[in-house]
């Protein structure tokens, strides 16, 4: 009986793995698109409770309020190593799908790039200190909003550690951002980039930002 109790005990979360999961506040609800608005072309729809890509490019964004001082957590899938993206720091509501390229960041989802277009960086803008996505496994990118700084883990693993003013390469196409400053808050969205990118997000969710 004592070794029942003391299984069914270690089955049990601690408190304090409780405690810190319910910072946690999720955007996505599993159901429906409540509280998130598309823009551009294709859409986002909801399959077996995951939000899932369709056609492109467009943007799927959450309109009730910016986002700054916290850290995001996205887990998706991308079969195939497929292109998708998490936008941050868009400075207002996007009307098309082109000015958060321009004026908010794209950190990267596609594991055909090189290190400047690769999943977990600044799209065009920082390189990947390493490359630790899983193509067509679920994989958990934890994106942290720190006043001008922003910093990706993917699975554990740091890619990105940006401050405003790093230096950047050159814009060298015309489909890459704009180079400059983006403020220090902004709204999120998530990319369906084209009808051969279908990429599939089971988790959207944001904490406050906990400084040591």
């Amino acid at each position: 009986m004592r070794l029942l109790i003391g299984l069914l005990l270690a089955l049990l979360p601690t408190p304090g793995l409780l405690a810190q999961d319910t910072l946690w506040t999720p955007l996505f609800n599993g159901r429906d698109l409540d509280g998130w608005e598309h823009v551009g072309e294709g859409r986002f729809v909801v399959e077996d409770g995951l939000l899932k890509t369709e056609g492109g490019m467009g943007l799927l964004w959450y309109t009730r309020r910016k986002f700054g001082n916290v850290v995001i957590r996205v887990v998706y899938r991308n079969p195939g190593g497929k292109n998708s993206g998490v936008f941050i720091r868009i400075p207002e509501p996007p009307t098309e799908p082109w000015m958060p390229v321009n004026r908010g960041y794209e950190v990267q989802i596609d594991d055909h790039g090189d290190d400047y277009h690769c999943t977990g960086v600044l799209y065009s803008l920082t390189k990947a200190r390493a490359r630790p996505s899983h193509p067509g496994e679920w994989n958990v990118m934890e994106i942290t909003l720190d006043g001008p700084r922003t910093i990706v883990h993917v699975n554990g693993v740091l890619v990105t550690d940006y401050t405003e003013g790093d230096p950047v390469p050159p814009k060298k196409a015309w489909y890459e951002p704009d180079r400059g400053p983006r403020p220090l808050e902004g709204y999120i969205g998530l990319q369906n980039h084209g009808p051969d990118d279908v990429v599939y997000f089971r988790e959207i969710s944001v904490r406050p930002l906990r400084r040591p």
